[in-house]
């Protein structure tokens, strides 16, 4: 039975996130997804408005063998190809299925590294600044389970979330954006958490289902050198197919100076594999309510209401701070009360405590929370 849910998706996709215009050209990538019906129904919807959809599908399956075996060579030509194709398009949609997402757990560092700086990192200097492009993922019994829900209250709470009022979202986001344009100094407290850093000068974006979906982040980047002091992170994150759990990091003028987690070994390889990784690229505030509790999944994790993520590695060329690196790895604080409270200062003003907005510009944001 065909499942109307998917058909609101697409055209969330389709007319919200990628805005595509007849005689543009849509490149559909879909990873591990367990049914065709979200590519079938985008493959329809971009026909019947009048642009030619492109489809390419993969398998982490296979792509962990790619990137066990890795050399130089294997992955600049895997990357000069994707790059090529990504300069023919417009727009781009990438679905993710994720039937393991443990998958690319044990790929070897180096390997990991040849893969992000020919493959991953060329195709994606072209593709997030020159296209229209959103990314996603697909509701599985794996992602389900990540979730610590059932398949089928999953499925409901996915279709929710994604496909919610974006434009009401930004309407809401106004005031926070104006704050962080003014702000210049960031001051957060929370358990294990005592950090100061600037935002001054750097530009601040709205995010509200145009590049995410689920959506809803407004992000800025610190600058560069300016952050000291350490934080504590209360969610678990997972990169490169391994999970890290409790990660801590000290700063001194910007630069990650000490760095643990369970996967401490792992952890400075990841921040040793440029200069950039020691510096941050990025700094958000979640605004999306319906977004609770942590699932293992970036995309999700780095919405929830009430928290903030902070991202070693390259920062994005809307908000730029400079910093330039293979990785950009998102870390999320939740400082609701029920994962410990926390607060957020502008200027030295309380901004945010306990996950709720204090300032009443902003208690549209508070909404559902």
């Amino acid at each position: 039975m065909h499942d109307p849910r998917i058909d609101r998706l697409a055209t969330v996709l389709l007319d919200h996130s990628c805005e595509l215009k007849q005689g543009e050209t849509l490149l559909i990538e879909a990873i591990d997804l367990p049914e065709p019906d979200l590519v079938c129904a985008l493959v329809e919807g971009a026909a019947a408005r009048g642009v030619t959809p492109l489809v390419e599908t993969k398998n982490q399956r296979v792509q962990r063998s790619l990137l066990a075996n890795a050399t130089e060579t294997s992955m600049k030509l895997s990357g000069v190809l994707e790059r090529n194709r990504m300069e023919q398009v417009q727009a781009y949609i990438g679905i993710r299925g994720a039937a393991n997402a443990s998958q690319l757990k044990g790929v070897p560092a180096d390997r990991m590294d040849l893969y992000q700086e020919h493959w991953l990192r060329h195709v994606n200097e072209y593709r997030v600044p020159k296209t229209k492009w959103v990314v996603l993922r697909y509701p599985t019994d794996s992602f389900a389970q990540a979730a610590d829900m059932p398949t089928h209250e999953f499925e409901d709470f996915f279709f929710d979330v994604c496909t919610a009022d974006y434009a009401a979202m930004r309407v809401a986001q106004a005031p926070l954006v104006a704050r962080m344009q003014a702000a210049e100094q960031v001051r957060i407290t929370a358990p294990g958490t005592e950090l100061e850093f600037s935002i001054k000068g750097i530009p601040v974006i709205p995010c509200s289902g145009e590049r995410n979906i689920p959506d809803g982040e407004v992000f800025t980047a610190p600058v560069r050198d300016s952050i000291n002091g350490t934080i504590r992170f209360n969610t678990p994150s997972r990169y490169q197919g391994v999970v890290h759990n409790d990660i801590c990091f000290t700063f001194k003028n910007g630069q990650i100076i000490e760095a643990t987690s369970t996967e401490t070994e792992r952890l400075t390889t990841l921040l040793d594999s440029d200069e950039g990784a020691r510096y941050c690229g990025e700094w958000s505030l979640g605004t999306n309510n319906r977004v609770r509790h942590p699932m293992l999944d970036t995309l999700f994790d780095e919405k929830i209401g009430g928290s903030f993520h902070l991202t070693p590695g390259n920062a994005y060329e809307e908000a730029d701070n400079g910093n330039r690196s293979r990785i950009h790895w998102d870390l999320v604080l939740i400082q609701r009360a029920d994962y410990g409270g926390g607060e957020i200062y502008f200027d030295g003003e309380l901004l945010r405590k306990d996950g709720r907005f204090v300032p009443s510009d902003l208690q549209g944001l508070n909404e559902g929370l």
